[in-house]
């Protein structure tokens, strides 16, 4: 991932691919956790083609004189981009960017708190014995400290589906990430859909696949359950 925090684009700037021009620069997308502008979101040239999310990496020069953003792909390499839908990402940015806030989009990435630690109990419930829970709090800070996904290449959008073994537990937040190796350890619950309760950050060691949406081997009682995580930034 390019970490360059210097280079500025123009919003509206003309786009060209190798082999032709493919759009126009419409917004910047920025990583909160690492501070750096990630992927350029470029509208198509062509009426009914989807906005395309274009990482930072796919940028060969700009052309100051014109103000013209080259990128290394073909015009069709381009098009397999993945679509730039606004509702995975948080409207603007905090800190001083260059840009304005309806110019930035943000990663929907939370930052672990200082104070935040690794125990958690999948299975506990008011009628839990304290062996039980002793039992489970151990195994379960085991998988936690074992289970953390690199951020890199995770597919997981905000608004995707999460579903317990009971049935529909909510819709993707967002992510928390850990500030210092930058690994995803928990899946944030949407507040408004728990039923007015707290919002639940879900561990990622019961996560049991992703591969359409987030399915859980957790109950939607015990995701009600899941103890706070503390996160260090404001939402």
């Amino acid at each position: 991932m390019t970490r360059d925090r210097a280079r500025q684009f123009t919003i509206g700037s003309p786009v060209r691919c190798s082999d032709g021009p493919c759009g126009q620069l419409r917004r910047v997308v920025i990583e909160p956790v690492d501070r750096i502008l990630t992927h350029l979101i470029v509208k198509s040239h062509y009426r009914g083609k989807a906005s395309r999310l274009v990482p930072l990496d796919e940028v060969k020069s700009l052309t100051r004189a014109l103000d013209e953003i080259v990128l290394y792909c073909s015009l069709a390499e381009f098009e397999t981009f993945e679509r730039a839908l606004e509702m995975h990402f948080l409207a603007g940015a905090s800190g001083h960017w260059g840009y304005r806030q309806e110019q930035m989009l943000t990663w929907p990435h939370y930052r672990l708190g200082l104070g935040a630690g690794p125990a958690w109990v999948a299975d506990e419930t008011p009628n839990m014995s304290a062996e039980t829970a002793e039992s489970a709090t151990a195994t379960a800070t085991r998988t936690f400290t074992r289970d953390r996904v690199s951020l890199s290449g995770f597919q997981v959008r905000r608004g995707d589906r999460v579903q317990a073994t009971d049935g529909p537990a909510g819709r993707v937040q967002g992510l928390v990430v850990d500030r210092i190796d930058h690994r995803v350890t928990h899946v944030l619950l949407d507040e408004s859909l728990l039923w007015n309760q707290k919002r639940a950050a879900i561990p990622i060691g019961v996560v049991i696949d992703m591969t359409d949406g987030v399915r859980i081997n957790l109950t939607n009682d015990q995701v009600r359950h899941l103890p706070p995580v503390e996160l260090d930034i404001q939402e």
